[in-house]
Parts: structure tokens; sequence; C-alpha cells
């Protein structure tokens, strides 16, 4: 039996956009930078290496379909794909489209600044942009 809970901080952080096949995927409620969030929905995971074989598999898969996602929407300088775990132990994987205009450029985002949190409007209608081009 599956008893996946995301994790309460990064419910807390980010906003659903749906659930794939494997992950939850989550819009990081910060509006200085595209960034999104995949959640394998697997109970007590931590480590990539603590899915199964399959499911590492698809999450590979799903790290591809959204930053791909991230690539089109976006057009990116570059992305960043990080599994860090540090501050929220449960398995999540940011995807990060970065810029040379965003205010962490080039360092990581991590301790610069403050998050800059959506009104509804916004992630509303950023939510619809990546939900059309992730559905076509």
């Amino acid at each position: 039996m599956n008893s996946f809970t995301l994790d309460p901080a990064l419910s807390r952080d980010t906003i659903e956009i749906m659930k794939l096949e494997l992950c939850y995927l989550g819009l990081m409620n910060d509006k200085r930078y595209p960034w999104l969030i995949l959640v394998p929905m697997r109970a007590e995971m931590v480590e990539l290496i603590d899915l199964q074989p399959e499911d590492q598999q698809q999450l590979l898969t799903e790290i591809n379909q959204v930053s791909h996602l991230l690539q089109s929407v976006f057009s990116p300088h570059k992305l960043n794909i990080a599994t860090l775990g540090n501050m929220v132990r449960q398995l999540h994987i940011h995807i990060i489209a970065r810029d040379q205009t965003d205010p962490a450029w080039p360092g990581p985002i991590w301790g610069i600044g403050s998050a800059q949190p959506y009104n509804k409007d916004e992630a509303d209608s950023i939510i619809a942009r990546l939900t059309t081009r992730l559905m076509s």
C-alpha cells in the first residue's frame, strides 16, 4: 500500500499543477524564477536510490518532460535540476529555468533574497500556460 503524503513544507511552498504518472508536479510559490518541483508519490522516499528501478526510469521521463516544458514556455539560458533534501528530507526534484537577468545569476538561487509569492491571478496564468503546453 502506498501512503504517500506531501511534506508539509512542500505543501506550503508549492502550488499544485497536476499529478503525473509518478510525481506530484508543483509550482514553487516564488515568482522570481520559473521553478517546478517533482515529488514521486511513493511513501518514505528520501534518495533516488530508494525508488524501484521502474520508478527511477519514470522519474527520469518526468524530469525530461518538465524540463522540456520549462524550455518551451520560458526559453531559459540554463536549466538547474537538483535533488538536495537538506531542508526537506522527502525526495523531490527542483527544476528551475534560469536566466542571466534573474536575481541570483550566475550563482545558486538559495539564500538570495526572499521568495516573492504569486498572487492568485499570476499563479492561475502561469499554471494555465504550463498545463496547456503539457497537455499538447
